[in-house]
């Protein structure tokens, strides 16, 4: 396939996508001061009407509407600056939590007043990590949002930032709107920056150019990916843009990382930022969710030997191969698994309380249900509730 195939053929799978989950950053959205611009809003939203309209609706034409778009949107704490006389966002989490409580109404408010404008409705839908890293709670935001796009609503999806704390916060809103392209199995994730794409070094130099495709890790070898934003009223910079870039492509969803003034050329399939392919297929939700979002509430210490059943050859961590434990779990909690030298290796659901498994060490599952009883002739973690970690 020649170099413009392959092109054309990346146009085509972007403008079929039906599903979308776009994700807007904070300096997309908002003024120098930190207070919303509403220019800027209602420009994002006059392209996103277009697509979510049905075909010849008030703002589609032929082909550009008839799709379900999810937005992620940043903006609540930067929102929430100027109206609480804040300069710069705070570095302490109270005085975040106080911004996002008053800049989520204010967003969400703007969004409702700029939708209502193509008379469409939106839906505010706030995630923690535990949302996502809880299989209930993961499956309750996904029947949520499924039938917000069931009703024609657009919903608006930010981090719970009022009550989250450091201890179950995504950091940024690049990986969470990875997870939820994942949660509601869209066809394509759009990330709009204040940048037109990745170059491979600082696009402020001569010299430097955009990439245009990434087909694998192997493409960004040797790029300077810069960590900071522009503005300082976000969170995330390149590296977070292109991290959610990989979450997402690994779970087979293609990526396209633009500007946010180029979202409509973006969404449309013409050639602009920079694609990601996908480069895994669609894992059980699970996994994706056990790697990237949970939190662990603890560690277990693997033998060399569990250590490659577990890695190498994907098994079950039986009560034999563990070492040592620390932390305070219970059963059903996700817990990271390492090696002897403290290097984390995988990531599983655990099926003993923390205080349980002191005496389960290094024992073998039919010692333990000899003398305990069945109940603990069982995996520490199975197979099916775990996942290896690239390190």
């Amino acid at each position: 396939m020649s170099e413009q195939d392959g092109s054309a053929a990346v146009r085509d799978e972007v403008a079929a996508a039906r599903r979308i989950v776009v994700k807007v950053g904070s300096s997309s959205l908002t003024t120098a001061a930190g207070g919303l611009d509403a220019d800027r809003v209602d420009a994002l939203v006059d392209v996103l009407a277009k697509f979510t309209d049905g075909p010849g609706g008030p703002g589609g034409t032929g082909d550009a509407g008839g799709k379900e778009i999810v937005l992620v949107s940043s903006g609540a704490i930067a929102a929430g600056l100027a109206p609480l006389g804040l300069e710069r966002r705070p570095r302490d989490l109270a005085r975040q939590q106080a911004a996002a409580s008053v800049g989520q109404g204010l967003l969400v408010a703007r969004y409702t007043a700029s939708f209502a404008r193509y008379g469409r409705r939106v839906g505010q839908v706030l995630l923690t990590t535990d949302d996502t890293s809880r299989r209930a709670h993961y499956r309750n935001a996904t029947r949520t949002l499924d039938q917000l796009l069931a009703m024609g609503a657009v919903p608006i999806v930010n981090e719970n930032d009022t009550v989250a704390t450091d201890e179950i916060r995504f950091g940024d809103n690049d990986r969470l709107a990875a997870l939820v392209a994942h949660l509601v199995r869209a066809d394509l994730l759009v990330l709009l920056s204040d940048v037109d794409g990745l170059y491979d070094g600082d696009p402020r130099t001569p010299g430097t150019s955009r990439i245009a495709e990434v087909t694998g890790p192997k493409d960004l070898d040797g790029v300077s990916i810069g960590s900071a934003g522009r503005s300082g009223v976000g969170t995330g910079g390149m590296v977070t843009k292109v991290e959610a870039a990989r979450i997402a492509a690994a779970a087979g969803v293609p990526v396209v990382l633009t500007s946010a003034s180029r979202a409509g050329d973006a969404l449309l399939g013409r050639p602009t930022g920079t694609f990601f392919h996908r480069t895994g297929r669609r894992s059980a939700d699970r996994l994706l969710w056990l790697a990237h979002a949970s939190a662990p509430r603890g560690a277990l210490t693997l033998d060399d030997g569990a250590v490659r059943a577990v890695v190498e050859r994907r098994t079950s961590l039986l009560p034999a191969g563990i070492a040592a434990v620390e932390g305070e779990f219970t059963a059903g909690d996700p817990v990271e698994l390492r090696d002897t030298e403290g290097r984390a290796v995988a990531r599983g659901l655990v099926n003993f309380d923390a205080k349980e498994i002191p005496r389960l060490i290094g024992r073998s599952t039919r010692e333990l249900a000899r003398e305990l009883g069945p109940a603990y002739e069982r995996e520490v973690v199975h197979r099916d509730d775990l996942v290896v970690l690239h390190t």
